[in-house]
């Protein structure tokens, strides 16, 4: 790491095809919108000789955030590959959003990666979702470091954040998440603020000073080694405890002097064990400078202490009907391809491009692979089952595509021409199919009801939804047979205005918002009887048929229930299910405000029929016009969807939540403890008071909680709302 004591990065710059998994590392930035996550990519992008120069995330000149709409707002809100080559490694740096909205983007990054960097900002400290994610890591044994970044900020204290991070990521273990160096601080400003120029190296006792705009090392005066001795102890004995040498720790108290290259090396064993949590500190280098603060010991952080593809399970595999397979799936270049598509985009000029990690065998260009599907049929995407030949391989820079050779085992790299394949979706042998175990997506619960701006647009409209949805496995497009609605369902609002803008930018697709619908229902709140007449005579063949019927009111979820009780034949046995047929039409179209009509009993008692001019057709219309009539003498009740909603919060947000369900006519009907600090909440909540939830949810609890809904019935609506909801019919 960046304490070894001859370092030298060797070859650098972007990274070339691996020839083998032990030379690859895979990390994903994890951390809050804003805390400098981007801006840390290309700092090491710089360092590692992969780029000039680097840019800035204002200008729209950094390489992992190269959309069009991330230059415009200014944030990532995609993930993106940045490969980098250091001491001989490849290094693929996967940048992931920030931002909450954009978690399926954070949650494929976490899938292709080995290792985790969470980046925390040293003026805006840990959000709650940032501790959400490291909570997900430590339960599968992701290996994690921690880089605090703004230390320019005029507030920035790094023995303050470290202390933060140790309680908040250490957990009952706060000794596991410990500084590797301290800041080196340069003369203080008018200001009265110290900048940050350097690091001290807590094992090797050495001085990194970056303010030339390289690193130069140093050996530190006699005069600075007190200040450090006890961030060093601490640093040797948090190595120690989790060192795999029991001896060890025996012989430290015991006074040895323990050997720094042994420290190391149990060091990185910890790391890459997922035991251990080193805190860094890093900036982004500044104008005409070629290497950031902390950036070199950074990447030898990466290399040296991060696992390599070897060392991770690869998920679990099966045959695409489920089957268990015999032989298990490892990171062998030369066993039976398994690969997965963790993202997909568009290009205007090239297609389809899809991003695939390689967890088996070894991928080339122009094979044929086979492409099974994912299970994600209720949000719109399509499962496959299916044999597909796949274009040139490359390697990402930004927009830069780079052509490869091959992909083995362990490394990730774009695929083009995978027309069927969806983010996802698993590769294999067409002669050996498989299917790999899904990772967990959330679901998306903001509808966004949209309609073509124009007939033009109409004809492309179905066409780019396609695209979209394929490209966010997140997102679920929804055509809804009760309001007609075409709904996409996102995860918040900036998620909902990113797949707008790519419907009109990417797609050609000009839409208009329109309020989202909820599917009501109407029924009869008591008894009532109708007659039915339709008799027409205009010369030639008329038209006769009378019925009366009775309606009556049955328990939710009866649904429509007729009943003949026609004597003495008043209604020919040929004509009731001609009835049956008119008054099940009429009650689909409603009989009040427009909406379907559903648990009563119907029955038909009586009626009239005449022997040249009754037909199916007279008698279908007679069957709607007595239902019509029954309803205009009784009072008809409008039915709004309730839904099951559970709430998982944070103990501190629970009043605030319950306060809120109740606002919006929920019941609370239970709350349990969830561990961790957190109370499942269960309500009971009408839909139509929960359209905005995902986004009121994450402003009360501060990012910290998360809902499921379920349907469950359609009730009575409360008068006030249903008359309200009758106005805006009638206004509609």
């Amino acid at each position: 790491m960046g304490d070894k004591a001859n370092a030298h990065p060797g070859a650098a710059g972007r990274a070339p095809a691996a020839d083998h998994p032990a030379s690859v590392r895979n990390v994903v930035l994890v951390g809050h919108s804003g805390s400098g996550k981007t801006t840390l990519v290309e700092a090491l992008a710089l360092t590692a000789g992969a780029v000039n120069r680097a840019g800035r995330v204002e200008d729209g000149g950094t390489v992992s955030d190269y959309d069009e709409i991330e230059h415009r707002q200014q944030r990532s809100v995609q993930l993106s590959l940045v490969p980098v080559e250091w001491g001989g490694y490849k290094i693929n740096l996967l940048d992931t959003p920030g931002y909450a909205d954009f978690v399926g983007e954070l949650r494929a990054g976490l899938r292709a990666a080995d290792a985790a960097l969470f980046v925390v900002s040293a003026s805006d400290g840990v959000d709650g979702s940032t501790r959400m994610v490291w909570e997900e890591c430590a339960a599968v044994g992701m290996p994690r470091a921690i880089v605090v970044t703004h230390l320019e900020a005029a507030r920035a204290d790094f023995e303050e954040m470290t202390g933060i991070c140790a309680e908040t990521f250490g957990g009952d273990d706060p000794d596991a998440v410990l500084p590797l160096y301290l800041p080196l601080h340069g003369p203080q400003g008018p200001d009265g603020h110290a900048p940050v120029t350097g690091l001290t190296g807590l094992l090797s006792q050495k001085l990194f000073d970056y303010s030339s705009g390289e690193r130069k090392e140093s050996e530190p005066g006699p005069e600075q080694l007190p200040t450090i001795e006890e961030a060093r102890n601490r640093l040797i004995e948090g190595i120690i405890a989790e060192s795999e040498d029991e001896t060890l720790m025996d012989r430290y108290l015991g006074g040895e002097e323990i050997d720094v290259g042994i420290l190391i090396e149990d060091l990185e064993r910890a790391v890459a064990r997922g035991v251990f949590h080193p805190v860094l500190a890093a900036a982004p280098a500044a104008d005409g400078a070629k290497q950031g603060l902390g950036t070199v010991e950074l990447l030898e952080l990466i290399t040296g202490g991060f696992p390599t593809p070897l060392e991770r399970d690869t998920p679990s595999v099966t045959t695409p009907d489920g089957r268990p397979r015999e032989i298990e799936a490892t990171c062998d270049p030369d066993g039976p391809l398994v690969a997965e598509v963790v993202k997909t985009a568009s290009d205007p000029y090239v297609g389809r491009i899809s991003l695939v990690r390689v967890f088996s065998g070894t991928l080339r260009p122009d094979a044929t692979v086979h492409v099974s599907g994912h299970g994600l049929a209720d949000r719109g995407h399509e499962d496959h089952d299916v044999d597909e030949r796949i274009g040139a391989l490359s390697t990402p820079f930004g927009k830069q595509q780079r052509t490869l050779s091959h992909c083995i085992a362990g490394d990730l790299a774009c695929v083009a021409k995978l027309n069927r394949a969806e983010t996802g979706d698993t590769l294999s042998a067409k002669d050996d199919p498989l299917l790999m175990e899904p990772w967990e997506m959330p679901d998306p619960l903001l509808p966004l009801a949209i309609r073509a701006h124009s007939k033009a647009d109409e004809d492309k409209l179905s066409q780019g939804l396609a695209r979209l949805v394929a490209e966010d496995p997140t997102m679920r497009l929804e055509q809804n047979q009760d309001t007609h609605q075409v709904v996409l369902w996102c995860l918040g609002e900036a998620h909902a205005d990113v797949a707008l803008e790519r419907l009109r930018n990417r797609y050609g697709v000009q839409v208009d918002v329109v309020p989202h619908r909820v599917s009501l229902r109407e029924t009869f709140a008591d008894r009532s009887a109708g007659r039915g007449r339709h008799v027409k005579q205009s010369g030639g063949h008329g038209q006769y048929a009378i019925c009366e019927i009775e309606v009556e009111p049955l328990p939710g979820g009866s649904g429509i229930e007729f009943v003949d009780k026609v004597v003495g034949g008043a209604v020919p046995r040929q004509f009731i299910p001609s009835v049956e047929k008119g008054v099940r039409a009429q009650a689909a179209k409603g009989v009040a405000a427009g909406y379907p009509l559903i648990d009563v009993r119907i029955t038909l008692r009586d009626g009239k029929a005449h022997s040249v001019d009754s037909s199916d057709a007279a008698f279908q219309t007679a069957g709607a016009l007595a239902l019509r009539e029954a309803a205009t003498d009784a009072k008809i009740h409008l039915l709004e969807p309730v839904a099951e909603v559970s709430v998982l919060v944070g103990d501190a947000y629970v009043g605030p939540v319950m306060s809120d369900l109740s606002g919006r006519r929920g019941r609370v009907v239970g709350t349990e403890q969830a561990g961790g600090g957190r109370t499942l909440v269960r309500a009971e909540v009408p839909e139509i008071e929960i359209d905005r939830y995902a986004v009121d949810l994450r402003s009360l609890s501060h990012g910290t909680a998360r809902f499921g809904r379920r349907y469950t019935r359609h009730e009575p609506m409360p008068s006030h709302v249903a008359d309200k909801v009758r106005e805006q019919t009638k206004d509609g």
